[in-house]
This record gives C-alpha cells, sequence and structure tokens, in this order.
C-alpha cells in the first residue's frame, strides 16, 4: 500500500510540474511597439571617437557628427558616457530631417594609457539607443631633462 501511495504521489507531482511547465511557454510575449517609417533616424558619420595617441594634458575634446536621415525632428533625450572621465554634451534642440547635429566628448587627459570606453545616445530615432566607443591612447608627459653636472671646465662670469 505504501508503494502504491508513493508511485501515485509522484504521478502527481509530474503531471503537476508538466501542467505548469506547459503554460509558461503558453504565455503569449508582449509585442514590440511599431516603428513609425517616417520617423526619425539618427545616422552617425562614425560609431567610434577615435582620440589616436595623443600626450597628456593635451586637447580633450573630440567630435561625433550624426544626420537626421528620417522624415522627422530627432530630440537627443539623453548621453552618458561610461564614466565620469567620459563627459558628452548633445545637442538641445531638435535636429530636423536632413540636419547635420554635433556631439562633443571629453576625455580627461589627465590620465595616460589605453582609452577604451563608451557613450550612450538616447533619442526618439527609430533605430533607438546608439553606443559610440571612445578609444585613444594618452602618452605621459615626458620628464625635463637633467642639467649636466659641471665638468670642471671655466665658469661662466669669471
Amino acid at each position: 500500500m505504501k508503494k502504491l501511495l508513493f508511485i501515485f504521489s509522484l504521478a502527481l507531482i509530474g503531471m503537476t510540474l508538466n501542467s505548469n511547465a506547459q503554460n509558461l511557454t503558453e504565455t503569449p510575449v508582449p509585442a514590440e511597439e511599431p516603428v513609425d517609417p517616417n520617423g526619425p533616424v539618427i545616422t552617425f558619420d562614425s560609431l567610434v571617437v577615435d582620440f589616436g595617441t595623443i600626450d597628456q594634458d593635451s586637447d580633450p575634446f573630440r567630435i561625433a557628427v550624426f544626420t537626421n536621415t528620417g522624415k522627422k525632428p530627432l530630440h537627443i533625450t539623453n548621453c552618458k558616457g561610461s564614466c565620469g572621465c567620459t563627459v558628452p554634451k548633445c545637442p538641445t534642440t531638435p535636429i530636423m530631417p536632413g540636419e547635420k547635429g554635433e556631439m562633443k566628448v571629453r576625455y580627461d587627459t589627465k590620465r595616460t594609457g589605453r582609452i577604451s570606453k563608451t557613450v550612450t545616445v538616447k533619442s526618439n530615432a527609430n533605430n533607438g539607443t546608439i553606443t559610440l566607443k571612445v578609444v585613444g591612447h594618452i602618452n605621459a608627459k615626458k620628464a625635463p631633462e637633467a642639467m649636466p653636472a659641471n665638468t670642471g671646465g671655466p665658469v661662466m662670469g669669471q
């Protein structure tokens, strides 16, 4: 009798688990919002903001150029660097269809070494959020050369 009760319990648990699994797979997935074919589209000239190889404390700004290739005004709602050393400044006015816009990207050039950061740009564009790569390398300042030691020659001014 105990074996029969045990087998019945296992069968009941198995059916319950199977039933729950079917309910999970049958849950409808919410549909994505439809894309407005006449909406704005943000198209960057390059998805990489390249500082190249520069010296420490040199020009900390680069410009990322983009175009509204859509049919409605483009509004940039937010742009954010991946850390405090990378600070973008996005336009606050709408970019009309066919117009170009500029985003100024500042990197802290007091730091040295490889640059590998990102800037995330959110807007009302059909193509949604865009992530730009910020790359480059900052060379440390060279130490000033030491004055040569006195070699025992004549001293000027004597």
